[in-house]
């Protein structure tokens, strides 16, 4: 059954493009993605109801997403509205297309000699000679795509794995950390072809917008319930990288999204130090009790003042949601909060500092919503 795009707004834009999305509480969000168009020019697509109108018909005209050209933008199509017609969750979409622009590009492989790895073929390279199917079947897209989901269903737990890991266990890859990469565009292809859906809530079919203590199809959730206070490079403080979430002490802290804890450690003040058991006050510096994780894309998320030593420690993986701390008021704080930060590349200086605020929305997750 063909489903009706979602209302087309036509605007010249840059190199690189804004996908406008209108989510949740009715608030326009941005996600930058690198170039969008189709055949007429380039154009945005606004994106209504958090997959409530549900993913674009392949067979009708697709917009395109830089480096991704029309064919592979039907095929990560396909592969949606196949997750969709077999009741996957938005979650299970996200993994998939991530899963193929890994393995394919997003490209149907035919039969390539000793430029295949092996005998696969198709968009998830699946092999004839591993039981997927025959050459045939998994260079059929809807095919390969249904096999890909039936395999990820028997997977214990996969929807709140960390996406590579998820992947990996379907597809048993000899790069098993090759699929995080692609999480951020497989997101925003998503959000692009259907409606808006990876800001959904990720485990469910009801196609509502993510809210407090959810995790949404992106795999991002809030660090914390609570109301923004301090916003992120303020005129009254320009040099603020992240914003405050006012919630009160011993106030658990969760993981955004899936990652590996890359730093934690009690901040030196700016005497040198690392008096973190304590209440600091105002202009005390430093972060206090401090987290930071590296996650897919190169994203890397800081959380202070936490009120005692973390629940974790560098190098472990966490899962979005996972509680890795409680509120406090270490450090450089007038009073329990959170401070929490979202940097690009991962640089950990201010120079890759983002607006917290900002991303979190255009993740599905956004911040100042309290359970």
């Amino acid at each position: 059954m063909s489903i009706p795009r979602p209302r087309k707004i036509v605007l010249l834009v840059a190199l690189v493009a804004t996908l406008a999305l209108l989510c949740c509480g009715g608030s326009v969000t941005a996600l930058l993605v690198g170039g969008l168009t189709d055949e007429g020019g380039d154009e945005l697509v606004s994106s209504f109801g958090c997959g409530k109108g549900g993913p674009i018909d392949p067979d009708t005209k697709l917009p395109r997403i830089r480096p991704y050209g029309g064919e592979q933008i039907r095929n990560a199509a396909i592969i949606i509205n196949t997750g969709a017609k077999l009741k996957m969750p938005p979650r299970a979409w996200v993994i998939a297309v991530a899963t193929a622009m890994q393995e394919s590009r997003l490209n149907n492989l035919g039969y390539l000699g000793a430029r295949n790895d092996h005998d696969s073929q198709g968009l998830f390279q699946q092999r004839p000679s591993s039981g997927w199917g025959s050459p045939a079947q998994v260079r059929d897209p809807v095919y390969a795509s249904t096999k890909f989901y039936q395999k990820l269903k028997t997977v214990p737990g996969w929807e709140r794995m960390p996406l590579t890991r998820a992947a990996q266990r379907v597809q048993i890859s000899a790069y098993p950390d090759a699929y995080a990469k692609h999480e951020p565009i497989a997101t925003q292809i998503v959000n692009m072809l259907a409606d808006g859906a990876a800001n959904a809530v990720g485990n469910s079919l009801t196609m509502v917008c993510a809210s407090a203590g959810q995790i949404a199809a992106s795999g991002w959730t809030l660090p914390a319930s609570a109301a923004v206070g301090s916003g992120f490079r303020t005129a009254s403080r320009p040099n603020h990288q992240g914003v405050d979430l006012i919630v009160g002490k011993h106030s658990p802290i969760t993981a955004a999204a899936s990652g590996i804890v890359s730093k934690v450690k009690c901040d030196e003040d700016h005497s040198g130090r690392r008096t973190c058991n304590v209440d600091g006050y105002p202009g005390k510096g430093g972060c206090g009790w401090m987290v930071e994780i590296q996650h897919a894309g190169n994203i890397m998320t800081r959380y202070c003042h936490m009120v005692t030593a973390p629940l974790v420690h560098e190098g472990q993986e966490v899962t979005a949601g996972e509680l890795i701390g409680r509120v406090g008021s270490s450090g450089n704080s007038s009073g329990p909060h959170l401070h929490f930060e979202v940097h690009l590349n991962n640089d950990r200086s201010s120079a890759g500092a983002i607006d917290p605020v900002r991303f979190m929305r255009e993740q599905g997750a956004p911040l100042g919503e309290a359970g």
